[in-house]
């Protein structure tokens, strides 16, 4: 008989709430993270709790506010749709559905609630013997991928079972993945007309993660020009970024922010992004990118600025999570 199989499904995490306490509280997590702040603790620590969990978490609990809808954090609500989609989209492909085939999915972030712990103990208590983990990272980073795979491993480390597990390393280059943001640019500029420049704006790591070996940087600009060429532009029609730095550590460059500006002042009327390393929208996309990197847009002498939402919940994201499972399931 096979093994009962289950699935982890992973993402980045968000506060249970837009307030300053949960706020402070996913943050104290999120920073104290090795793999996201790798300064030594001596230093590290005095700056975390003595400046930023004092100062930042009510700024950030306000932008939080801003987004949150009457159904919770964006980031939230879509990754409970995508488990919740992509489970029946499973259930329905098998052919006798029993409790062997049966392939429960459990939704956990890195960060914040559901944790991996809780959903691991999940897929234990309903007797998966081998684990599929799917994070929701198209391109591989040691400050996303790995921190998910630390976790995991500090989980099993007091256990005396540890059952088969399978990890999905990313999928920036997948033909679904690829037509899903083309096809999501296409619709936008039916609905809207095509702007000037098309940004791909990914989240940014620090330079040195490239220099260390982490492939992250690569995979990016490899997306983007799988993307360009299914949108048949040229090289005048786009350019690839990289926001949400901090700190005063040099980041991969070139910066959103400062490319937004720059087109401003140079004449670039209008301007459209998109954020490829973002499987749900979330605050670094519908506030970041949608909001203040319009106003640094705007106000640099820009006319029009669009944001195209994430994958989401689409059908074609669906499809392309459900092929990423196929091709593990025994």
């Amino acid at each position: 008989m096979s093994k009962k199989q289950g699935v982890l499904l992973c993402n980045l995490g968000t506060p249970d709430a837009p307030t300053s306490q949960a706020v402070r509280k996913y943050l104290f997590q999120f920073l104290h993270d090795k793999r996201v702040v790798s300064i030594p603790r001596m230093i590290w620590c005095p700056i975390l709790h003595g400046i930023i969990l004092r100062t930042r978490p009510p700024k950030v609990a306000k932008l939080y506010q801003s987004i949150w809808t009457d159904k919770g954090s964006p980031l939230m609500v879509y990754s409970q749709a995508q488990r919740m989609e992509l489970q029946n989209k499973l259930d329905n492909s098998v052919e006798i559905y029993d409790s062997q085939s049966y392939v429960p999915i459990e939704l956990a972030m890195c960060y914040g609630n559901p944790s991996i712990p809780k959903a691991l103990e999940s897929l234990e208590s309903q007797g998966c013997e081998r684990i599929i983990v799917l994070p929701l990272y198209p391109q591989y980073s040691s400050a996303t991928n790995a921190a998910i795979f630390d976790q995991i491993s500090k989980f099993y480390k007091k256990r005396f079972f540890v059952p088969e597990l399978t990890y999905v390393n990313g999928y920036h280059k997948h033909s679904l993945y690829i037509k899903g943001l083309a096809d999501s640019v296409k619709a936008y500029w039916k609905d809207n007309g095509q702007a000037q420049k098309l940004l791909f704006s990914y989240h940014g790591v620090p330079k040195r993660f490239s220099k260390k070996g982490d492939p992250y940087e690569q995979q990016c600009h490899e997306t983007t020009q799988l993307v360009v060429k299914e949108l048949g532009l040229n090289k005048e029609q786009y350019q690839t970024a990289f926001q949400s730095r901090f700190g005063r550590e040099e980041w991969i460059k070139p910066y959103t922010d400062a490319t937004l500006e720059d087109w401003g002042k140079n004449g670039v009327s209008s301007v459209q992004v998109i954020s490829p390393a973002f499987a749900s929208d979330c605050l670094e996309t519908l506030e970041e990118l949608a909001v203040e990197n319009r106003d640094i847009f705007i106000t640099a002498g820009g006319k029009e600025y669009g944001y195209i939402p994430a994958l989401n919940d689409s059908p074609i994201h669906i499809e392309l999570l459900f092929d990423l499972l196929q091709n593990q399931l025994n």
